[in-house]
């Protein structure tokens, strides 16, 4: 399990900062796999609803593809990963 920090926007409504999440996964993954990522996509506009899952694409430099689960921890917006799985 990966611990991401806070990725949060303000604004009208807070919602999950896309451009800076993508970046924390594909920082957080390298670090913790050692393997290197071309693109990490996300939805763009996720609310901060602590509690809540979303999904991200990881596309490694293999072109291999893979989601993460990813789940909001706080009003904070900090979010952790709860799993890599291959996509199908």
């Amino acid at each position: 399990m990966l611990v991401i920090g806070p990725v949060a926007l303000s604004g009208c409504g807070t919602v999950v900062s896309r451009e800076k999440l993508e970046f924390a996964v594909e920082t957080s993954l390298e670090n913790s796999i050692h393997e290197k990522i071309k693109k990490v996509e996300c939805p763009s506009d996720e609310s901060v609803d602590p509690g809540a899952t979303f999904t991200c694409d990881v596309i490694f430099s293999d072109d291999r593809r893979e989601v993460a689960t990813l789940k909001i921890r706080n009003e904070e917006a900090d979010i952790t990963m709860i799993s890599l799985k291959p996509k199908h």
